[in-house]
Order: C-alpha cells, then structure tokens, then sequence
C-alpha cells in the first residue's frame, strides 16, 4: 500500500547512519581523511574542512541514506545470524566472488556522483585507506560487509564533488 501522506524521514535516516558510525567508531573526519588523502595531489589548496563538508553533504542525500541503511541492516542482521543459509555464510565470510556489497555501495552512492567517484571508489575498494583497513580486517566484533564499501562510496562521492568544484 502507497501512503500518499508519507513524508521521508530525512533527519531520522541520517541519525540512524550516523549514530550507526559511531556505535562502529567511525567519525565524518574519518571518512574526510579518506577523502582529503585522495584529493589534495589534485588541489593543493584544499582544506581538510571542506573534505568534511563533501562527506556531510554526501550523506545527506536520500538515495546515499536508502543504500547505506539497506546495507547496515544486513550487516546487523549477519552479525546475529539472523540471514538465511547460505546468504548468511557469504556475508559473514564476505567472499570475494559475492560483490552485491560493492554494488550496493558503488551503484547506488558513488556511481551517482559519476566516473569520477566510481573510480575512486574502485581504488579505495583494492588499497583501503584509513578506516577501511581496519573495517576490512577487525574480527570478532561483529560484521562489516557492507560498512567498508559503504564508507570508501561515500569518501569516494565526496572526492568527486571536490574534483568538480575545483575543475
């Protein structure tokens, strides 16, 4: 059933990505590092500061929000074991060979931001960069299959906005 009075949660769903972040030790100057380390050889004069204002506006949009909290939801729901075999096996492994986990993150919030931001997205995805190692390689404490795709996507898009307002 479509609701036509249904107003978007906007301000909830940016709270639940954050408050998510946080709950994982993630911070927005986490991701700008990201962000700022990929950017500054292009723009010298770049400040640190607007690498965090891109990652702010990034996660403000709708479209980043729906796919980043599709993603932390199977991330939560794989950390209690709450997905079905096999799916459940291929998360918590994050076997190389699945790749919805980059599709989510690439297609839906880096690819919106254009070629710039998928190749970035691309290459923080094989080098991982600041947080992304430690989200790639942390065990124990629970799952983040989607988490790191979902934040080298948005460093990737907020390097793009940069590239773009630079160029």
């Amino acid at each position: 059933m479509n609701n036509r009075n249904f107003k978007y949660p906007d301000t909830a769903a940016y709270k639940s990505v954050i408050d998510y972040f946080t709950e994982k030790n993630i911070t927005i100057e986490d991701i700008a590092s990201i962000t700022y380390g990929m950017q500054r050889q292009y723009v010298p004069e770049l400040q640190e500061s607007e690498a965090v204002d891109a990652v702010i506006d990034v996660l403000h949009k709708r479209e980043v929000l729906n796919n980043a909290m599709v993603g932390i939801a199977l991330d939560q729901l794989a950390t209690k074991e709450l997905l079905p075999q096999p799916l459940q096996s291929i998360v918590e492994n994050d076997s190389g060979v699945f790749g919805v986990d980059e599709l989510l993150a690439e297609g839906g919030i880096s690819g919106i931001y254009g070629k710039i931001a998928t190749t970035n997205f691309g290459y923080l995805d094989r080098e991982k960069h600041g947080i992304l190692k430690r989200l790639d390689t942390v065990k124990g404490k629970g799952i983040n299959t989607f988490l790191d795709d979902i934040i080298a996507a948005v460093a990737a898009a907020a390097g793009s906005k940069i590239a773009h307002k630079y160029a």
